[in-house]
């Protein structure tokens, strides 16, 4: 079952994001902590709080333990000089427990993502991937994304 995250599921919150951290601290070490969250629990309540960034999980349906989330923040651009006038919702993180993998959960996820972001007018959906997550790069590309930019770098 997909639904808005609430206050009881942010321990099921908290082991994702670890698992995410994981991942990204595994494939760029220089740039990630780990282990680590990019949240606390404090904070992850305001997240829940605030309408401008939705947070979905996946639960399952015997225990309502949480599988997956996406995180989303809404962004708008208007009254701008240069950007046009858009509603974007941004993917902040989508994640999976990895012992739930390769079940169509995150394919779920992006879904209501999706279609949340049209029911609220969106423009675009967008998100950042890392290069080190390969991964996630072909399931995006999978349901249908595609590069809008490149992020670059030069380690000194």
């Amino acid at each position: 079952m997909i639904r808005r995250a609430v206050q009881r599921d942010i321990p099921g919150l908290m082991q994702l994001l670890l698992q995410v951290d994981m991942v990204h601290h595994n494939a760029r070490p220089d740039l990630f902590k780990g282990p680590a969250t990019k949240y606390s629990e404090t904070e992850l309540l305001e997240i829940l709080r605030d309408d401008d960034r939705p947070v979905f999980v996946y639960t399952d349906a015997a225990d309502e333990k949480v599988l997956g989330h996406a995180f989303c923040v809404m962004q708008e651009h208007i009254g701008e000089r240069v950007p046009a006038d858009i509603r974007t919702l941004y993917i902040d993180d989508i994640c999976v427990d990895e012992n739930a993998r390769r079940q169509g959960i995150a394919t779920a996820l992006y879904e209501t993502v999706t279609e949340y972001a049209r029911q609220c007018g969106c423009y675009n959906v967008t998100l950042n991937v890392w290069i080190g997550n390969p991964d996630a790069q072909a399931f995006y590309e999978k349901c249908g994304m595609k590069p809008q930019k490149i992020g670059m770098e030069t380690i000194l």
